[in-house]
Order: C-alpha cells, then sequence, then structure tokens
C-alpha cells in the first residue's frame, strides 16, 4: 500500500514537476500538463498511461486499475486504487507517466543519472 506522501516523494523528485492543489486535488505537472493526480480521499491515483495500452492494462489487474471518469477518457489517464499498489510499481508508474510530458533530453537526462546512482549504490554494497 503506498501513501500520498509516497507519491510525493517519486513525483517530487522529477525534473520540472510542480505540485498544485486544484479541486481538492493533489496535481502533479510540468508546465501546464498534469502527469498525476491524488484524489481528495487519498485512494486514487491518475497518472498518465498511453491510450493505446490502458485496456489491456485494466485488463491485466481490474481490482488494481479502471478507467478515468468519461469527462477524461479523452486523456492518455488511467486510475489506481492507491491501497492495491507497491512502491515500486508506483514509482514506475509516475516516472512512465512524467517521462511523456517532458522533453525527451530532460527524460535521458534523469534516466542516466538514476542509471549512475544505481551503479554507485551496487558499488557500495
Amino acid at each position: 500500500m503506498i501513501t500520498a506522501a509516497d507519491v510525493r516523494a517519486v513525483a517530487r523528485s522529477l525534473p520540472r514537476t510542480e505540485e498544485h492543489l486544484i479541486r481538492d486535488y493533489t496535481k502533479f505537472r510540468v508546465g501546464q500538463i498534469v502527469y498525476a493526480s491524488i484524489s481528495p480521499d487519498e485512494l486514487t491515483l491518475g497518472f498518465g498511461f498511453p491510450k493505446e495500452q490502458r485496456d489491456a492494462l485494466i485488463a491485466s489487474e481490474p481490482g488494481k486499475f479502471a478507467l478515468p471518469r468519461l469527462s477524461d477518457q479523452r486523456f492518455h489517464w488511467v486510475t489506481a486504487r492507491m491501497a492495491a499498489l507497491d512502491p515500486d510499481e508506483m514509482r514506475e508508474l509516475i516516472v512512465d507517466a512524467w517521462r511523456m510530458v517532458v522533453p525527451k533530453k530532460v527524460a535521458a537526462a534523469q534516466a542516466a543519472a538514476e542509471d549512475a546512482a544505481d551503479v554507485q549504490r551496487r558499488g557500495q554494497a
């Protein structure tokens, strides 16, 4: 199970991310594009996801993932029950959603920094 604090820690670590409270939803965005959102009750996480892949994601784990509300289905968006997500899975979903909205060079620089940090951690272990 993940919390809003877990999501916030991942999202705020990503370059160019801004956090805003909009209609009681905590939203994470780059510029004007929202890539993740936490519901006011902190039970649901919405995130950017390729439209052409979302039906397969939802079908793979319908107890965890769902389509967004009807008005948001035109966007690249999926929702997930936060209680059903583990921290690694949440991190992957948030980072992938962020990659959809930043310039490719920013995403590549972040990936390189994460790879270097992984190498350093393995060297210390």
